[in-house]
């Protein structure tokens, strides 16, 4: 097996998918804009920063779907890819994307957002294998707002890929070629872990350790 990883929020599209949804829900009369904004805001700072809760963003993040229901929140979120993220899909990345499938890669997609707001994003790139956290759900099937399992998340996300090879029969010695693309400090573990990281749009302390460590450097969106 050959596996070409790829992270999501800024690596394959050019904004965060999960704050990008927050914001849409606002503009759905959905969440007062001040305290929400103000929050999400907060929230993206620790993500950036290396210091988020990711239980208690979850919390956070998942309110409105827990509020209005995944059948409501699920109509809301085509008008959310009709509207913001298919028009800001960029044929670099796509292309990336069908070049490693083209080559016979496994292509998944290792996300630390959750499966309600990617799976789609993900289907619109042509990835059915799509690792993000997955949301714990009561006995109708509604999220509940906390994480089932290892949260896809730092070191989380060497541990889940980890499982989904596992599922398979297999283990990383058995990968023959991994490559992970990402543009963050917080996916350090698994850029450290694949034979090929690749430093992805990266921010500023990504790409200083690229440079230093000799790695590649993608930019997609120029």
């Amino acid at each position: 097996m050959r596996l070409a990883l790829f992270d999501l929020d800024h690596t394959l599209i050019p904004f965060d998918s999960d704050y990008a949804w927050g914001e849409f829900t606002v503009a759905l009369g959905w969440r007062d804009a001040n305290s929400f904004s103000q929050a999400n805001d907060g929230f993206y700072a620790d993500y950036k920063a290396g210091t988020l809760d990711i239980h208690r963003y979850v919390r956070f993040a998942i309110e409105a779907v827990r509020e209005r229901g995944l059948k409501t929140a699920r109509e809301a979120h085509e008008r959310f890819m009709a509207e913001v993220v298919q028009p800001a899909l960029k044929d670099a990345a796509l292309e990336l994307v069908r070049s490693h499938q083209a080559a016979g890669d496994t292509v998944v997609i290792v996300t630390a957002t959750n499966e309600f707001v990617t799976r789609p994003i993900a289907q619109a790139f042509g990835v059915e294998e799509l690792i993000a956290i997955d949301l714990a759900t009561d006995e109708r099937g509604e999220p509940t707002g906390e994480i089932r399992g290892t949260p896809s998340f730092r070191e989380g996300k060497v541990a889940r890929v980890e499982q989904w090879l596992a599922a398979r029969g297999l283990e990383w010695a058995g990968v023959q070629r991994s490559t992970f693309y990402s543009d963050s400090m917080n996916d350090m573990p698994l850029l450290e872990k694949v034979h090929e990281p690749v430093a992805t749009n990266p921010d500023a302390r990504l790409q200083a350790i690229a440079l230093e460590r000799g790695w590649r450097i993608l930019n997609l969106f120029e």
